[in-house]
């Protein structure tokens, strides 16, 4: 008997006409963009109601709106909600960083006139209206005291009222302590100026002067203490809650006791967003003008006794050349505002280095 045996080719499973969905080429965005800033500029500088703010403005909102109808067409709904929040959020990336940039190349390009060694080696000390010489140094070495007393006050005191917040404070007491530091946070430069000056200058400072009030570097940093101390209570408070709780059980099961474990384990790990804080309190003393004012007095002469006689600072030295009437001043305020920005971002960029160097890395 012979068996016939029929074999039948099995169909493969039907396929999808296309695997991909439909995408908007490379080139529509940059294209879309390029129209709607053309389309803008012949709206605003046709109908002549603006220039080019007007121009980048509107242009922004009909790339947006070109972006989603034309996304909506090609890719669908869901693809162009998507893509018009994301060009959004570039736009917010975009803005946010255009301030600084300018902030940046104003001070640069501005700044550079003056940016030279006398700039540096000299002060303003018998400079007349004519003279084109004439420098920061006096205001650079008040600056640096008054900043390093400051902080040298002002970081102990703050970091160890955080971890008391933290760490051991309880009920209304550490309340109060928090409720007063979000107080001071709001307060303004000029009352800690005058805080420090009907304190320091008119009652304390008498005491070692024969009788005379007198102003002095110190005073400001007193001043500086003030409105730096809120700034890092607060901000190492929030860095001390975000360490794990797992990292100090663990160094209570094996028997650590609670000062240690806060000084080896907890400050390491928020060691980076603490240095952070100190840097931010740092740079907003650095850039305050009014208690230096009041307490320091200012000078034109190099003092480098921060406990007697008037101190300058660059803040100050800005504010002054900048409002004087020499031809010369201004070049001079602006070049002080490059190498204010330039100490602050050096500062900052070697506590980094630091604080990475010392970070809890087991």
């Amino acid at each position: 008997m012979t068996t016939t045996v029929t074999s039948h080719r099995t169909r493969p499973p039907a396929q999808p006409a296309s695997l991909r969905a439909r995408r908007l080429p490379r080139y529509a965005a940059p294209a879309i963009a390029v129209a709607a800033l053309a389309l803008s500029a012949v709206v605003v500088y046709g109908a002549g109601i603006g220039g080019p703010v007007l121009v980048v403005a509107l242009g922004a909102a009909l790339y947006l709106i070109g972006l989603f109808a034309a996304a909506n067409a090609v890719e669908g709904r869901r693809s162009a909600r998507n893509r018009t929040w994301s060009a959004l959020i570039h736009s917010a990336f975009v803005l946010a960083v255009l301030p600084l940039v300018s902030v940046v190349w104003t001070l640069v390009s501005k700044g550079a006139e003056r940016l030279d060694i006398n700039f540096f080696q000299t002060s303003m000390n018998n400079i007349g209206a004519r003279d084109p010489e004439g420098g920061a140094y006096h205001a650079i070495v008040g600056t640096l005291e008054q900043v390093g007393i400051a902080t040298l006050i002002t970081v102990p005191l703050g970091i160890l009222c955080a971890i008391y917040i933290v760490e051991y404070g309880r009920g209304k007491f550490a309340f109060a302590i928090r409720f007063f530091v979000d107080v001071m946070t709001g307060i303004p430069s000029i009352v800690s100026g005058l805080f420090v000056l009907a304190f320091w200058v008119l009652v304390v400072s008498p005491w070692f002067n024969d009788g005379r009030p007198s102003f002095s570097g110190f005073a400001a940093a007193l001043a500086l203490s003030v409105l730096m101390l809120p700034t890092i209570v607060r901000s190492t408070e929030e860095m001390l809650r975000l360490v794990p709780a797992p990292l100090r059980e663990g160094a209570y099961a094996l028997g650590v006791p609670k000062w240690k474990t806060i000084l080896r384990v907890v400050l390491p790990t928020a060691l980076p967003g603490i240095v952070t804080g100190v840097m931010l309190a740092i740079a907003r003393a650095a850039g305050e003008t009014a208690p230096v004012l009041l307490v320091a007095g200012g000078g034109a002469a190099i003092n480098t006794n921060p406990f007697e006689n008037n101190q300058s600072s660059l803040s100050l030295f800005v504010y002054q050349q900048a409002g004087d009437a020499s031809r010369y001043a201004p070049a001079r305020a602006w070049t002080a505002a490059l190498t204010l920005v330039a100490l602050v971002l050096i500062l900052t960029i070697a506590a980094k280095l630091l604080a990475r160097r010392n970070r809890l890395s087991r």
